[in-house]
């Protein structure tokens, strides 16, 4: 077996591929319980082991099997009218994510990965929340930052998250509904666009391979989860995990643990 590892994963660690689990693991439970999240767990620990580009040809490869059907599942109870503005801005604005991604350096991504997962779980758990009814320039800009986060690291859903968790106007089973929806159609728009840019390839499909069990069994877990927590504990779990993942993943500790 760990020869079998070795030849889907080369060059990367017994260490390196538990750290590789454990953030599957950590981010399938906060996907299937809070709808979002797998990203924003995944990517920066996945980074210090493979590097951002990597990471995200191995986000994208786990959750395309679950993403498309757990959207189609969902499709029926999402507000599309909140929907599509976001879709339209985040497509346009995903090009830029990406070349910020191929052009900033590996331990600058990691700073920025992280400074910005931080600060959108300490505006969602800081209380804040946005009352009434979003406009459309609100929409388009936050679809726009979507599509650059999705692009720079997979990591889109954090400002619906910001937007969806903090405008309390939908109860959590709307939000959920229209997260999902989205990440199933910007899944195959952002599949390919990057393919187009060669981040897609045969190298890092073989590397999500020994994840996909392990994926879906905490996804499973992370619904199940959902179905029994109190609004309140939904909330907290999510932000819990994904600071957590961002914290241990800042460059500031490279030293002390020899990265």
């Amino acid at each position: 077996m760990p020869d079998l590892l070795a030849s889907l994963i080369p060059g990367v660690s017994p260490g390196g591929f538990g750290v590789l689990l454990a953030a599957t693991i950590l981010g399938g439970l906060v996907r299937g319980f809070t709808g979002f999240g797998f990203a924003m767990v995944f990517m920066p620990l996945a980074s210090i082991v493979l590097g951002p580009v990597a990471a995200l040809a191995l986000i994208w490869f786990i959750d395309l099997p679950f993403a498309l059907p757990i959207a189609a599942r969902n499709a029926k109870q999402a507000e599309w009218r909140e929907v599509l503005p976001l879709l339209a801005t985040a497509t346009l604005a995903l090009p830029l994510g990406l070349w910020l991604l191929l052009w900033l350096d590996r331990e600058t991504m990691r700073w920025i990965l992280a400074g910005l997962i931080l600060t959108a779980v300490a505006l969602m758990a800081s209380g804040w929340r946005y009352h009434g009814r979003p406009g459309m320039p609100l929409s388009l800009g936050v679809g726009a930052l979507s599509g650059l986060f999705s692009g720079m690291a997979s990591i889109g859903g954090m400002p619906l998250a910001v937007f969806w968790l903090s405008a309390q106007r939908n109860d959590r089973h709307k939000t959920r509904a229209n997260m999902q929806t989205f990440f199933g159609v910007s899944t195959v728009i952002s599949g390919t666009i990057l393919w187009y840019k060669g981040i897609l390839t045969l190298a890092a499909l073989m590397m999500a391979l020994p994840l996909f069990a392990a994926y879906g069994l905490a996804l499973w877990a992370g619904t199940h989860g959902f179905r029994l927590a109190s609004e309140t504990t939904f909330r907290r779990i999510a932000y819990a995990v994904i600071f957590a993942s961002a914290l241990v993943s800042l460059p500031l500790w490279d030293g002390f643990v020899g990265r």
